[in-house]
């Protein structure tokens, strides 16, 4: 029997960790294993919510932030040593469309030569917790990645639209692919990273309408001016490794707000 496994990154956002676990135990198809990687955060405990058992893996700070791409690898490869065939990687404030878990195994399985990722809601604010009954009344796909409707999807997606909000991948395709890039820590550039690693691998990039998920609110700034530093780490680093820098709209924000200048093809401190 082909089993399915859900992994989560976490530092905080416990209220939103345990509504996504509800999301996952209303679901369709009810994962077989889903682990938590706690970053740097004790407060986040194993629990079952309507028999589904969530584990959790512990992983501490680097000195320059949480290590998302590594605590990520821990998560995926973890799964996979426990028996996973399929493995689903959620974003903490992201609930489980009802979905989501069964359209992923089963794309996965068909096609697992891909790296699969769905539509995401941002839902509007809700101070009471959101009805998981009345997510697809408030479906609105986030504009700027793709949106196949529920029973399509579609290969070729570019490698710059790759997030990591939600994705499911075969042992196959993450065996091909290549873990994300441990060096980047903290915000930023990881995901279009592993996106372009997917790419170069000759490993396709895959859109399924049926694995909605929905993005719980919180505050946030855009430009996210409190990761400038991570940033610029980041997207050194990435430039380093394909030649360009990646996140140039938030970097032209900072720079119109004089927290940045250019420098030699690159961007620093101002």
């Amino acid at each position: 029997m082909t089993r399915v496994a859900v992994t989560t990154i976490a530092h905080g956002r416990g209220d939103h960790l345990a509504a996504q676990h509800r999301s996952l135990a209303a679901g369709g198809r009810v994962p077989d294993d889903y682990l938590v990687v706690a970053m740097d955060d004790p407060s986040l405990e194993p629990a079952t919510v309507d028999g589904l058992r969530r584990r959790v893996e512990r992983v501490g700070r680097d000195a320059v932030g949480l290590p998302l791409a590594r605590a990520r690898n821990r998560g995926i490869e973890d799964a996979f040593r426990s028996g996973a065939d399929v493995v689903v990687a959620l974003d903490v404030d992201c609930l489980a469309g009802h979905d989501l878990v069964a359209s992923y195994a089963d794309v996965a399985l068909r096609r697992p030569d891909a790296v699969w990722s769905g539509p995401v809601t941002y839902l509007p604010p809700s101070p009471g917790g959101y009805d998981l009954s009345r997510l697809p009344a408030l479906d609105d796909p986030h504009p700027a990645r793709p949106d196949p409707a529920p029973g399509e999807e579609h290969v070729g997606g570019r490698p710059d639209l790759f997030w990591s909000l939600s994705f499911a991948l075969s042992r196959e395709a993450w065996s091909r692919a290549g873990a994300f890039c441990e060096e980047y820590v903290g915000y930023g550039g990881e995901d279009t990273d592993f996106g372009h690693q997917v790419a170069a691998a000759g490993v396709g990039l895959g859109w399924v309408g049926g694995a909605r998920a929905y993005h719980q609110h919180h505050p946030t700034t855009d430009p996210p001016v409190q990761h400038v530093d991570d940033i610029l780490r980041n997207g050194a680093l990435f430039a380093r490794r394909w030649g360009r820098w990646p996140m140039e709209g938030w970097l032209e924000a900072f720079e119109a707000r004089g927290l940045v200048r250019r420098v030699d093809g690159g961007w620093a401190r101002a």
